[in-house]
């Protein structure tokens, strides 16, 4: 029996059935994508576009914020922050097909010690018939994807005696079972699991430091695993009980600065920081075990080695690793080695932390640069082939104030649509062949 009521229910069929594109849709209902690995697996995609600037299909005004928008069933899912007439965090819901709002929450949130204060930075997280959101200071919400209605909420930052970093939780709830696992850097409790269901705590785990690295769960030796690379160290937990099964030390030199979301492939875990350069880890097969292949760093992050990215993700694709370096550098590495095989300039500017998001969709990459451009592309270990690029959206200031603005929130991919936003707006773009 289902728990909505008949009038929603139907609403809901006659949405889906009235746009068939976004009826047989792949959903993005969390931080890069349905598995956190940056792909987008939907078809009938363009190979190039039609002009020098993609037609919006909508448009809807939004306060500011880092955290990018999530897509679940038809329904988009983002956060933003406003200050007048007072300080509030807020989750919206609009509809995917036309942007028209579908419900809003709202709730006052004073920002304390929280260095770039645009806003939330951790996507919506959408699982089954719940949405479930995460605020700066830890503002733990469970949703009604459908309706809005909160099922419940924590204040995390009281509970677990949050031991705040300067920009503030970061970091994407994740799904695993029935669980909601939070990288929070509580006291004694740098990973808490909660029931996702009820909220009640169900395990806590490790006493580092956190950074903003989001966690992710992997299959090792036919297991799965929850990996979390905090402010301390790169460690593998047991999903069902938060279990320390291996650990690798990675503090930083100078601050906790860890953003990128580690990446597997073939065996290996990368990870890439602004100051401390690259970790490349070698996963056991046979074992839950992990050891370092090779960790490599630049004397400071002008002089670089190998790859001290602060906020884009890079790609691991056979035995190369692709990812933008420390002022904007788009580098190809030999990832049994971690020796540079090309460097790019073209693809976003040279600029202090200059950033681009990667989604690898079929043999093409789409990459959204802070200027607002998305690139279709292609990369191997021959170069950066450009395909195309247009502009989707306009830089803004709230989320960086130099160079005019930037765009550093991640889009998202569904419905064979790009859903981006800005410190203004959240926008909508078909990427549909014709």
């Amino acid at each position: 029996m289902s728990r909505y009521p008949t009038w929603i229910r139907t609403l809901t069929a006659l949405s889906l059935f009235s746009c068939s594109t976004l009826a047989v849709a792949d959903d993005w209902p969390q931080w890069r994508g349905p598995n956190r690995d940056g792909m987008w697996r939907e078809t009938g995609i363009v190979e190039k576009f039609a002009g020098d600037e993609l037609p919006i299909k909508w448009r809807v005004p939004i306060g500011s914020g880092y955290c990018g928008p999530t897509v679940a069933g038809n329904r988009v899912y983002v956060m933003d922050r406003v200050t007048s007439p007072e300080q509030q965090e807020r989750i919206h819901c609009f509809d995917a097909a036309t942007g028209k709002p579908v419900w809003s929450r709202a709730y006052e949130r004073i920002y304390r010690g929280i260095q770039y204060p645009a806003g939330p930075r951790a996507s919506v997280t959408v699982h089954e018939d719940r949405a479930y959101s995460l605020g700066s200071m830890g503002d733990l919400f469970c949703f009604d994807a459908v309706t809005g209605e909160v099922l419940w909420k924590k204040d995390l930052y009281d509970e677990y005696k949050i031991r705040m970093q300067a920009w503030g939780i970061s970091a994407a709830p994740l799904i695993e079972g029935d669980l909601v696992i939070l990288h929070i850097g509580g006291d004694g409790a740098c990973i808490v699991a909660l029931d996702r269901k009820t909220g009640e705590e169900r395990w806590k785990a490790l006493d580092d430091r956190s950074s903003y690295s989001a966690p992710i769960v992997i299959e090792q030796a036919g297991e799965r695993v929850v990996v979390c690379w905090t402010g301390d160290s790169v460690s593998a937990l047991d999903p069902k009980s938060g279990k320390v099964l291996w650990s690798e030390p990675f503090r930083p030199s100078r601050m906790v600065i860890g953003i990128a979301t580690p990446v597997v492939e073939n065996n290996r875990l990368f990870v890439t920081s602004f100051y401390d350069g690259s970790l490349m880890l070698e996963l056991a097969t046979d074992s839950l075990a992990a050891k370092q292949l090779w960790r490599r760093a630049g004397p400071d992050e002008q002089h670089t080695d190998a790859l001290h990215s602060i906020i884009a993700t890079p790609v691991m694709q056979g035995d190369y690793v692709y990812g933008i370096d420390s002022y904007g550098e788009l580098r190809c590495l030999d990832a049994k080695t971690g020796d540079r095989v090309w460097e790019d300039r073209t693809a976003t500017p040279r600029a202090r932390w200059s950033n681009i998001h990667t989604v690898k969709n079929g043999d093409r990459y789409f990459m959204f640069n802070e200027r607002g451009e998305l690139l279709i592309a292609k990369l191997s270990p021959e170069g950066f082939q450009e395909i195309d690029r247009a502009k989707l959206l306009e830089p803004t200031t709230d989320q960086l104030r130099q160079r005019g603005g930037v765009c550093w929130s991640h889009p998202a991919f569904a419905h064979q649509h790009v859903f981006a936003r800005n410190d203004k707006e959240l926008v909508c773009a078909s990427l549909a062949a014709e």
